[in-house]
Order: C-alpha cells, then sequence, then structure tokens
C-alpha cells in the first residue's frame, strides 16, 4: 500500500480510540506495516492500538518509544504459542493488579501508588491486604445481578427483587430503628466473645443470637453479607450469607483479557485459540498429585515404584508431589535426612527411562519441611538440599506454596495446607445442614476469592504479598492438598480437589485428564 494513504489509514485508526500520533511514531509505524497485506491490515492495526493502550500512557500524544514496544509485543506474540503450553508460576511472580473503584479497572501495581512489595511489610500492608480483600468482592457483589440497581425505566415489580448494599457508616449514623439491611463486611471479635462486623468505613457489633448461617464455613476474618436491623448501636443479625462468586467467563467478560494469573503471556491465556487447539488435540496429557509424600519411609518409596512401574508403558506429562517430605521433623539433621531422601526418589525415577525422560516433577514445599516457619507464601525448598536430586532428574522444578499452573489454556492453583481442620476450628458456628463438609469448604474459599480466609494470627501470611493467595478470577481447577480425606468437588465451573494423604489414606492420589477436564481417584492399597 503506498505510504501516504498507509499513514492516514493509521492516523484516524488511532483518532477513533482517542489517540494521536507524533509524526516520527507514525513514520516509524508507516515503515513497520508496509509489508502487511491489504486483508490483514485492519487486525494488525487494532492489535497494535490494543498493545499501545495496555502500556502506561501519561497523555493521549504517542511517542515513537510506545509504538516500538507495541510493535514488539504485537510481533511476538505469534511466536508465543508454543512456550506458553504449560508454565509454573511461584507466588512471588505472579502479578500484582490493584482494583480501582473511580476507573471500575483493575490497575497493574506500575500504574498506582503503590510501593513494591517486600517480606517485611508496613502497617499499611496490614491495612490494605483487608482492604483489597473487601474491595475485590464488593466490585463482585455490585455486579451480581441482585444488586445491580434497577433500569431507571424498569417494571415496578423488578425493583422488589434487588438489593442494596449498604456500609456500616450508615447504620452508625442512625438513631432509630433500621430494618431491613445487607451489609458486607468482615467478621471481627474486637472483645472477647463478643463479634463485630467491620468494613473501610467502620465497625459496628452483632447480635448473633437468632442469626441463620446459610451453607459455607463461617470463619473469623471472613467476608459476609449480613441482613438484618440495626437499634441502640447493635446489628441484629436474621442471616448471613457468602458474597455470590462468579464463574472467571463472567469476571474475563468484564474485564477483558488481562493476565491476571501469571507466566510469560501478556494477555489471558484464555483468549488463545492455539493453544486451546493444542489442548483438545493433547488427549494422552495426564497430571498426577500427591501429597504428604514422606520420602524417609521405606513403604511410600516402594509404591512409587509401584506407581512408576505402572505409568512406564505410558508416563504422565506432570507429577505434582506435595509436602511434607518428611513424616517427622528431624531437629538438626532434616536437612542431611532430606537431600538422602531426595537421591533415593531420584534413583527410583532413574530406573524408568520413559517416566526420566518424557515427564515433569513439582515439588510444592509443606509446612514442616524445612523453611521459614509457617508463613505464606512459603519459598521452594532451599536450593542446596535440592541440587542433586535437579542434577539427576533435570525435568524438575521446586516451586513455592501455593504455586500456579498454566497448562495451554487452563489456570490450576495448588496449595498444600491443612486448611479444613483449621477453618472448622476456627468457625463463629459449625455448620448444621446436611451439606459435607468439603462441600462447605469449596463454597467458603471461592466465595472469599482467598485461599486462606482466617484471621492472620491462625494462618500468618506476608502482608504485601496476600494478593498471591487470591483465587480470583475462579482458576479451571484448584488443588488443596490436604491431609483431610480426598475430595473431589465442582463449584462454580472450577474442579477443585483434595489427593488426600498418602500415606495415610491407603495411598490415594488423584489423575487429572486436562484436554476433558475429568479427575480419576487412584490407590496403591494392597498392591
Amino acid at each position: 500500500m503506498e505510504t501516504e494513504r498507509l499513514r492516514r489509514r493509521l492516523s484516524s485508526a488511532f483518532r477513533l480510540r482517542g489517540l494521536l500520533l507524533r509524526a516520527d511514531a507514525l513514520k516509524y509505524l508507516a515503515e513497520a506495516l508496509q509489508s502487511i497485506s491489504e486483508v490483514e491490515l485492519d487486525d494488525v492495526i487494532e492489535n497494535v492500538i490494543d498493545a499501545v493502550e495496555k502500556q502506561p500512557l501519561s497523555s493521549n500524544m504517542v511517542e515513537q518509544s510506545t509504538v516500538e514496544a507495541a510493535v514488539q509485543e504485537c510481533s511476538q506474540a505469534s511466536d508465543e504459542t508454543i512456550e506458553n503450553v504449560f508454565n509454573i508460576i511461584g507466588a512471588f511472580d505472579i502479578p500484582r493488579y490493584i482494583y480501582n473503584s473511580e476507573r471500575k479497572k483493575f490497575l497493574p501495581l506500575l500504574m498506582t501508588n503503590f510501593p513494591v512489595p517486600n517480606l517485611f511489610g508496613t502497617a499499611r500492608d496490614k491495612a490494605e491486604l483487608f482492604r483489597e480483600r473487601y474491595s475485590l468482592l464488593q466490585q463482585r457483589t455490585h455486579r451480581h445481578e441482585l444488586f445491580t440497581p434497577p433500569a431507571v425505566v424498569a417494571h415496578p415489580d423488578d425493583s422488589r427483587s434487588k438489593f442494596q448494599l449498604k456500609t456500616v457508616e450508615t447504620l452508625l449514623g442512625n438513631t432509630a430503628k433500621v430494618g431491613e439491611l445487607i451489609v458486607l463486611g468482615m467478621i471481627t471479635q474486637l472483645k472477647e466473645g463478643k463479634f463485630f462486623l467491620e468494613d473501610p468505613t467502620g465497625v459496628v457489633q452483632l447480635d448473633l443470637s437468632k442469626a441463620q448461617f446459610h451453607s459455607g464455613l463461617y470463619t473469623e476474618s471472613c467476608f459476609v453479607l449480613a441482613e438484618g436491623w440495626y437499634e441502640d448501636e447493635i446489628f441484629h443479625v436474621n442471616a448471613f450469607g457468602f458474597p455470590p462468586t462468579e464463574p472467571s467467563a463472567n469476571t474475563r467478560a468484564f474485564y477483558g483479557n488481562i493476565n491476571f494469573f501469571g507466566g510469560p503471556s501478556s494477555t489471558s491465556v484464555k483468549a488463545s485459540a492455539k493453544l486451546k487447539q493444542l489442548e483438545d488435540e493433547n488427549e494422552n496429557a495426564m497430571f498426577v498429585f500427591l501429597s504428604d509424600v514422606w520420602l524417609d519411609q521405606a513403604e511410600v518409596l516402594e509404591k512409587l515404584h509401584t506407581m512408576f512401574s505402572g505409568y512406564s508403558a505410558a508416563p504422565p506429562t506432570c507429577f505434582f508431589f506435595c509436602g511434607n517430605f518428611s513424616s517427622a521433623p528431624y531437629g538438626k539433621n532434616q536437612i542431611r535426612s532430606l537431600k538422602g531422601s531426595l537421591k533415593a526418589l531420584a534413583d527410583i525415577i532413574c530406573e524408568y527411562p520413559s517416566i526420566h525422560k518424557s515427564s515433569r516433577f513439582v515439588f510444592v514445599p509443606g509446612p514442616e519441611d524445612p523453611g521459614p516457619g509457617s508463613i505464606l507464601p512459603r519459598p521452594p525448598l532451599a536450593e542446596n538440599i535440592t541440587q542433586e536430586f535437579r542434577q539427576l532428574v533435570p525435568f524438575s522444578v521446586f516451586t513455592t506454596n501455593p504455586c500456579r499452573i498454566q497448562y495451554c489454556t487452563q489456570e490450576i492453583i495448588i496449595f498444600r495446607e491443612d486448611l479444613v481442620n483449621k477453618m472448622c476450628r476456627n468457625c463463629v458456628r459449625f455448620p448444621s445442614s446436611n451439606m459435607d463438609i468439603p462441600n462447605h469448604f469449596v463454597k467458603t474459599i471461592l466465595s472469599q476469592g482467598h485461599l486462606t480466609p482466617l484471621p492472620l494470627y491462625v494462618s500468618p501470611v506476608y502482608w504485601a504479598y496476600d494478593y498471591s493467595l487470591r483465587v480470583y478470577p475462579v482458576p479451571d481447577m484448584l488443588v488443596i492438598a490436604d491431609k483431610y480425606d480426598p475430595f473431589t468437588v465442582t463449584n462454580t465451573d472450577c474442579l477443585c480437589i483434595n489427593p488426600g494423604s498418602f500415606p495415610r489414606s491407603g495411598f490415594s492420589f488423584k489423575v487429572f485428564y486436562p484436554s476433558n477436564k475429568t479427575v480419576e481417584d487412584s490407590k496403591l492399597q494392597g498392591l
């Protein structure tokens, strides 16, 4: 296409999106797109403008450097597919997005005035931790059909079924009795034996004597929708429910293809047709999940032998081994013992050349493995412990707890923590409904949009890295490796599994087939 015509076309395309190109930027872009055929040009220009808009722009005047970066990103996008097939994302590599209530958008950390996260957090980090959890749930709840404000010309019957969220501040401002209120807030116990509801605007004391609890595990520090009436500085609760969950497809429809999950892709992998095709075609892909792999026990190593010999004819894509990797803490000898145990595992793997060559091994540390205490997120096992194993088994990765796995278009979160018991012990009121505990548990985690909706003294978190424990948007699969009995539960289009404790549950483990999203329960007992 002749240069002048191409320039005019570029200028008008940018103007339509409210952007102006500087002369040098226009010249550079016209030269870069000169060789592109007429048929593809519109799509290419759209992609370049999308890439420009993703960058932090100080004004609507686009500089040459910005255009160069956008062109580079678009040219990389076509080569990205292969390297985006399988990625392991550590907790400290997850991108941080902060919800901006004025723009109704999630902004990357660079576009805000928040400091870069630090393990030694400040007081502001601790306050922001709860404020961010609140704003994330608030924007999700406001978008739910029960809470969206009715249209001006709506039918009179429609408005009756809608609810309006109030803040604690609006309650405290009333002197008379106010009925039929719904408030989103966090349950806290500021005085022993007395519960309060807290949100960014204030705190109000609760009277739970008549409260009905919907399904779920209601712990301190979890966020609830409390429905009731307010009188004499006390909020009398009739019913407690969790903020409604939202399938990830709805979240993405609202926020576009932002890559909340992490990994090398610049946009969400959900949008990639090539990756979806690869995922559907690779029917043999198989992930094996085991938890509490006590490598210091001869019986566990024997069962791993049995498992590897069974899989040697058709090696799985990946084995996920979750800690603890020792059956008991060995004090000062633990590191030496663990090195020896990993060497024994490497020798077993090397006995099966097909598995050694074709399968990957991912290790997620447990709460009692050597490391810096029980604060989450937890770094990988130290390199000096794993060095020999990594030399013998090159396709092995020692990652953080929790960690994220991106396989083609699927997003998987893996978390090793004995969470079910912790949450049951810290319930404000234990559920009386006949739904089993795994269903209550999964509903709680997905409603809260967070892996540990517990007080910080029960489950400590590095304040500035709390965002790495988010479960939002909802992933395709959530693996909570817990010593509780194995379970498989589906909620809000998310498959939640617990492989159970390998030695304690008769050597049971879970196998996942990504091409058709099915989970198989497996057991080695009696073999």
